[in-house]
């Protein structure tokens, strides 16, 4: 049985026996980490308690966590569990179509961020928000923990560099739930959409994911632990680089590299950095798919020692402004397309703009790079102070 100390949205819906969704034809956007404290998904627990379930959504990565690479499209299917049919939000459509919310009177939410920019489940909320508003539909979003706690850090993504890595102004790691999202997005938005966040009960902004009581399910293929989200922040950056962010290794984003680093070197470089709370292993990998797939890299692997001084965004900048200083001839950063945007750096639509790459390409110091946030960070607390519902 659980040891939870907090109860999910969905716990709570489940508790009060699904009152808000009576007399509802119901749409549930789900992946495989919508689970209740012991394990049970959502989708056939709603149908338990009498919901009247229409349809199933599925964000990136599929309804299962079937794609286990990065933008990977998939196609609607039926679901044989359930028989329903099941639409896909990372394909042809991001956004859902009249045709897919046509029997849908509520569209329910439960999706498990990792908070940070970057994760697309993010943008699909913000999708089915807008498509909701524009159709007349209700949505009831079920909070979740967000696994890093509160804190923010990062850029504030500038919208005229909108893709779907980065949709509305928030940092790089946002320190929000999904349902405080949710409301944010509402509002920055003037979504003209009824709106529903099932709050969570024991739940404290400063906490950990694994604080929490609650079993780690893999939000997608690649965010294995907890100790993957900490660092995920920053180290997603990586993607806009030919360096390794560890896909086709079994810790990604805890390991980075390619072919042309001498490990000990950068490894000795990071380490004079003196980064907060973390450490520096020197290592060799060979990933199985994604970039420099089957070749040996050297590279370093991120040990999270002090996850309260731990600055994943920091931490990353340093390695790249590193990287960049030993190895100038063979650093580089990676073309388009990425994201359905097919055009601009990827770089420059994860960081939200081009100011991070062309600091670290003028060789500027990663501490005087992350200062640059310092205000406009400030300035977010205060415009989401609204949409906070579990303190400051």
């Amino acid at each position: 049985m659980s040891r939870a100390t907090v109860a999910t949205g969905l716990d709570i819906l489940l508790a009060d026996r699904c009152r808000t969704l009576r007399g509802q034809r119901v749409g549930l956007l789900c992946h495989p980490a919508s689970v209740d404290a012991d394990l049970r998904h959502a989708a056939p627990l709603l149908r338990e308690a009498g919901v009247d379930l229409t349809c199933l959504f599925g964000p990136q990565h599929g309804l299962r966590g079937e794609t286990q690479d990065n933008m990977i499209e998939w196609e609607g299917f039926r679901d044989p569990d359930t028989g329903l049919p099941v639409h896909s939000l990372y394909g042809a459509h991001r956004k859902p179509t009249p045709a897919m919310l046509k029997g849908v009177d509520t569209l329910v939410i439960d999706l498990q961020d990792v908070g940070a920019r970057y994760y697309t489940f993010v943008w699909t909320l913000l999708h089915c928000l807008e498509a909701c508003a524009e159709q007349g539909k209700r949505v009831v979003v079920l909070d979740r923990p967000n696994p890093l706690g509160g804190d923010r850090e990062g850029s504030i993504l500038d919208m005229g560099w909108r893709s779907f890595v980065g949709l509305a102004p928030i940092p790089m790691r946002h320190g929000l739930t999904i349902g405080e999202l949710a409301l944010c997005f509402r509002d920055l938005f003037d979504l003209l959409v009824e709106l529903e966040v099932v709050r969570m009960e024991g739940w404290r902004p400063g906490r950990y994911f694994d604080e929490t009581g609650l079993p780690w399910v893999m939000p997608s293929p690649n965010m294995p632990t907890l100790d993957t989200a900490l660092v995920y922040p920053g180290m997603c950056l990586l993607e806009g680089t030919e360096l390794s962010e560890g896909r086709g290794t079994t810790r990604p984003f805890e390991i980075c590299g390619a072919p042309y680093v001498d490990p000990l070197r950068l490894a000795d470089a990071m380490a004079a950095h003196r980064l907060p709370g973390c450490v520096f292993r020197p290592l060799h990998f060979e990933p199985t798919f994604q970039k420099h797939a089957g070749r040996l890299c050297g590279g370093v692997q991120i040990h999270v020692a002090d996850r309260d001084r731990f600055r994943p965004v920091q931490t990353a900048v340093a390695l790249l402004t590193t990287v960049r200083a030993l190895w100038p001839g063979e650093f580089a950063w990676r073309r388009p397309p990425y994201e359905y945007e097919h055009e601009r750096p990827p770089i420059d639509i994860l960081a939200g703009g081009p100011e991070l790459r062309e600091a670290v390409d003028a060789g500027e110091d990663h501490l005087a790079i992350t200062r640059l946030w310092d205000a406009d960070l400030l300035q977010f607390e205060i415009v989401v102070r609204e949409c906070l519902r579990y303190g400051p």
